[in-house]
């Protein structure tokens, strides 16, 4: 693609995470850095001068200055989760295209007027869940397919955690009310939720009960929560989340013919290559003293990080809807739905003393 056919993006807000995916665009072969705004003009500078901003790049003091740029195609939105709902439909309704941080909303209504605003001015919407672009990813879900080697899924056990320091448990935006309401169970049991969605092939369980004894700061926000999923056939599934223990971002998926184990979904080890364990049919030898075969680890090596091919595709999305005349993508939208619902699920769990919660589609 030239030059001239990148997708010009328009990020609005400085967070940290804006950090990494404004170096993601940079690198992405179809995107390209076109605009910063903030509330203020020279934190706006500075991010565009410490990120990697062309010399040419529009610098705007507010963000509808970059929603009012004509030239902006797309906006990444890395806003706290509160100012979601706003924001992303904004942009939307300006002709924006929409790649929106996670979680993408405090609650699956407020995620449909997002939704809405998309549809109606005929603009891709994507979430921001990086892992999902990696190749390990769709090798893994190839596994998990496979009625030979894995069979039918029958429970997976998902967990994100990691030990926030002192200074995080007091300031960041994801442990205030105002601004991340969903604590740890919005930032990182998104990620479960979406490990959990993956290997059921993205059907919603039946029901979903918090696990009792979460963890929440004395503003009410969740540092540290579990939650136990039940579809009607009998797959079960667990998540755990935590800003309060150490880094661990596991899946362990058990069907009734294979197992995969994965210890980095999130963030791989390497930034280069990253890989999974398989097994299938697997015993013990005849004394019962070990195991008859070990798993088998699968290595997948990529040349872009997980989160250019994130924004590689988005763009893809975009440029085939600019140019081409195409329809927006509507697996992205449907997926990040499905997620919210789940937390959604078992924020209401927990706020009904632990009740098993129905999921309505």
């Amino acid at each position: 693609m030239s030059q001239t056919r990148k997708i010009r993006f328009g990020v609005i807000g400085c967070a940290d995470i804006a950090r990494k995916v404004s170096r993601a665009i940079s690198l992405s072969p179809n995107a390209s850095l076109y605009a910063i705004g903030s509330r203020s003009l020279e934190k706006a500078q500075t991010f565009a001068k410490t990120n990697g901003f062309p010399d040419g790049a529009k610098v705007y003091g507010s963000y509808e200055a970059v929603l009012d740029d004509e030239n902006v195609d797309a906006v990444y939105v890395p806003l706290p989760t509160s100012l979601h709902v706003r924001w992303a439909v904004m942009a939307a309704r300006k002709g924006k295209h929409v790649l929106l941080e996670k979680p993408v909303a405090l609650n699956a209504v407020e995620f449909e007027e997002i939704t809405e605003a998309c549809e109606s001015s005929g603009v891709q919407f994507m979430d921001g869940t990086m892992w999902i672009h990696h190749p390990r990813t769709a090798s893994m879900f190839e596994f998990l397919s496979d009625a030979h080697r894995f069979g039918h899924l029958k429970s997976i056990h998902t967990c994100f955690t990691f030990a926030a320091d002192p200074n995080f448990l007091e300031n960041d935006i994801r442990v205030k009310p105002d601004l991340d309401a969903l604590g740890s169970l919005g930032d990182a049991g998104w990620y479960c939720v979406r490990a959990i969605l993956l290997a059921a092939n993205y059907e919603l369980p039946k029901t979903v009960q918090a696990t009792r004894e979460p963890v929440l700061n004395k503003a009410g926000v969740l540092l540290s929560c579990g939650a136990s999923l039940y579809w009607e056939d009998g797959k079960v599934a667990t998540l755990y989340c935590s800003f309060l223990s150490n880094l661990t971002m596991d899946i362990t998926a058990v069907g009734t013919k294979g197992t995969l184990h994965v210890h980095d979904f999130i963030i791989p080890y390497d930034e280069k290559k990253a890989s999974f364990y398989a097994a299938s049919e697997s015993s013990f030898d005849d004394l019962v003293t070990k195991w008859a075969s070990e798993p088998n680890k699968h290595v997948i090596e990529n040349n872009l990080p997980q989160e250019v091919l994130m924004v590689s595709e988005f763009s893809r999305l975009v440029a085939e809807i600019k140019f081409n005349n195409s329809k927006p993508e509507k697996k992205w939208p449907t997926i990040s739905r499905k997620t919210q619902l789940i937390v959604d699920a078992v924020k209401a769990s927990i706020d009904r003393g632990f009740e098993p919660v129905q999921i309505q589609e």
